[in-house]
């Protein structure tokens, strides 16, 4: 009884740890984007931490769509505090997925690009959520720099479906 026992639970273990491991579906994406829409100014409200963007507060990106069907980016941010140096990077999107216009390609630094879904978007494009394949990044945005609690609450809860740790977010500062 007691081998079986020890048995039973190595086995478990094993299941778990392979579970563990086991590679995770990329996160689904919004069914369409209408990329004129999407564009315009946007404030972050919270991210997942990264290097790129260490010390930044009042973090926000404008998405201008190109005649030749691109979008460039602007990302700034203010250094430490909002009397900080206003830091940006500008940058340039392709959309990679026609179908949905909600997968694309963001390069800040030719040839080196990186990958920006759209997971979640509000009807009215009053919030977007941008996430990574691998789930390494995410952003919430709004159009505006304070988000309804209610709307933030579901964002996390759709974000912990789609396999994201949302214990993991830092809020972003704003003005």
């Amino acid at each position: 009884m007691k081998r079986t026992a020890a048995l039973l639970l190595l086995a478990l273990a094993f299941s778990c740890a392979e579970t563990k491991e086991r590679p995770m579906n990329p996160p689904d994406v919004v069914p369409f984007v209408d990329v004129n829409r999407y564009a315009g100014l946007w404030y972050e409200i919270a991210r997942y931490p990264n290097t790129f963007q260490e010390g930044c507060v009042g973090s926000r990106a404008t998405y201008t769509v190109r005649e030749d069907g691109k979008i460039t980016v602007l990302n700034e941010c203010y250094d430490r505090t909002f009397q900080g140096k206003l830091r940006s990077v500008r940058g340039t999107a392709r959309v990679s997925d026609r179908e949905t216009n909600a997968k694309l390609k963001v390069s800040f630094f030719w040839p080196f690009s990186g990958d920006y879904w759209i997971i979640d978007l509000g009807d009215s494009y009053e919030y977007a959520v941008v996430g990574h394949p691998k789930r390494k990044y995410v952003w919430i945005l709004g159009r505006t720099k304070k988000m309804d609690p209610e709307t933030y609450r579901k964002i996390l809860a759709r974000l912990r479906e789609q396999g994201y740790d949302t214990s993991r977010l830092i809020l972003t500062p704003q003005e």
